[in-house]
């Protein structure tokens, strides 16, 4: 069983849902790994005109699962002798100002390790549970076996998202490979209305309206 075999069933043996590998050409190291965690469909289920403490605490659950499973990665590529460098799980770096981004894209990664592709919510939609995955990346010197992927756009443009959301912060665009992430969404009115509304429930860091309503979880 080659390294990256051996590691694909570490990671799904531990618990994480899927895993992909990619060529990262603009990585901190030449190559990456996407895992991505499956949230509780009951859980989002219960969510209505605002997010519940449930879902707060399921969302900061799954989190800091994906933080550990991106360290138990990268230790077990260190056994091997190679370098990691693991990108959190749910983390903006604003050293440049507030621009709502973490230090690589996760959905950009997941969609390069061929795990789904982005719907007009600007969520990430994995081809087998749709929106309600979240999701990590890992980066390394260890080659994959990696070859380039077709990305298949899996939205279906219904615009549930769209009406539904209560900050309109979602454009009603579909997505493509390269295109600007404002032109689909806008990441600063759907932060300002969850700080505002939801301000009771996780300080207002959450919602989940749009990924409750998405149609790519009925799959």
């Amino acid at each position: 069983m080659s390294i990256q075999q051996e590691l694909k069933a570490f990671l799904l043996e531990k618990g994480v849902s899927d895993v992909g590998f990619f060529a990262a050409d603009d990585g901190p190291l030449p190559f990456g790994i996407s895992i991505a965690v499956r949230l509780s469909e009951a859980i989002i289920e219960e969510i209505e005109n605002e997010p519940t403490h449930t879902y707060f605490n399921h969302y900061r659950n799954v989190n800091a699962f994906i933080d550990s499973m991106l360290l138990q990665a990268g230790l077990f590529l260190q056994r091997k002798g190679f370098g990691y460098i693991t990108v959190a799980a749910s983390q903006s770096i604003n050293k440049d100002g507030w621009n709502y981004s973490g230090r690589y894209s996760h959905k950009k990664a997941a969609c390069l390790a061929g795990l789904g592709s982005i719907g007009r919510n600007s969520l990430f939609l994995h081809y087998e549970y749709g929106s309600m995955v979240r999701l990590g990346t890992i980066f390394t010197d260890c080659a994959f076996d990696v070859s380039d992927v077709e990305i298949k756009n899996v939205c279906n443009g219904c615009d549930l998202c769209v009406k539904a959301c209560p900050a309109k912060a979602i454009k009603g665009v579909d997505w493509y490979p390269g295109i600007p992430r404002e032109e689909i969404f806008d990441p600063e009115a759907c932060s300002n209305y969850m700080k505002t509304k939801f301000q009771k429930i996780g300080r207002g860091s959450v919602c989940g309206i749009c990924m409750k309503v998405c149609p790519m979880n009925k799959r």
